[in-house]
């Protein structure tokens, strides 16, 4: 099974790596092929502006690196190397995006568990995953 683990360093991350890891039917023998992806927001576009294409890429590696170093380390534990990818944009379109071009079979990500009203309000990576996504996704509280 592909497995596209959606991670941004947050304490869900933690707890989604958590739950994975503990879990045989998701990580037992190599049986299953993992692909972490991390999406960095855009910069504003006057940001954007006035730095070089070089600097502006070494920018969201570094910004990307401080999210996967740990991710990494924390699967290396559970004896799973993952692919990864860093991508730039919006995080909810680009993860869904990512999982149906990539032919994943399921999407494992942490959320932060917003009420009804709070997702109306603020949005939320996890519910734009759902609602431009047909591929399964394992939500993680």
């Amino acid at each position: 099974m592909k497995i596209l683990l959606a991670v941004d360093g947050s304490p869900y991350t933690k707890k989604m790596l958590t739950y994975l890891c503990a879990r045989d039917e998701l990580t037992g023998g190599n049986r299953n092929h993992y692909t972490v992806l991390t999406v960095q927001p855009p910069l504003p576009a006057r940001a954007r502006a006035a730095l070089s294409k070089a600097m502006l890429e070494e920018y969201y590696q570094e910004e990307a690196s401080k999210v996967l170093e740990p991710v990494r380390k924390y699967l290396a534990q559970s004896a799973i190397t993952p692919d990864t990818l860093v991508e730039v944009g919006n995080p909810g379109e680009t993860i869904a995006r990512i999982a149906q071009e990539g032919g994943f079979d399921l999407i494992v990500m942490g959320t932060q568990g917003h009420s009804a009203l709070g997702r109306l309000v603020m949005g939320s990576v996890s519910t734009q995953v759902l609602a431009n996504c047909s591929v399964p996704v394992l939500l993680i509280r």
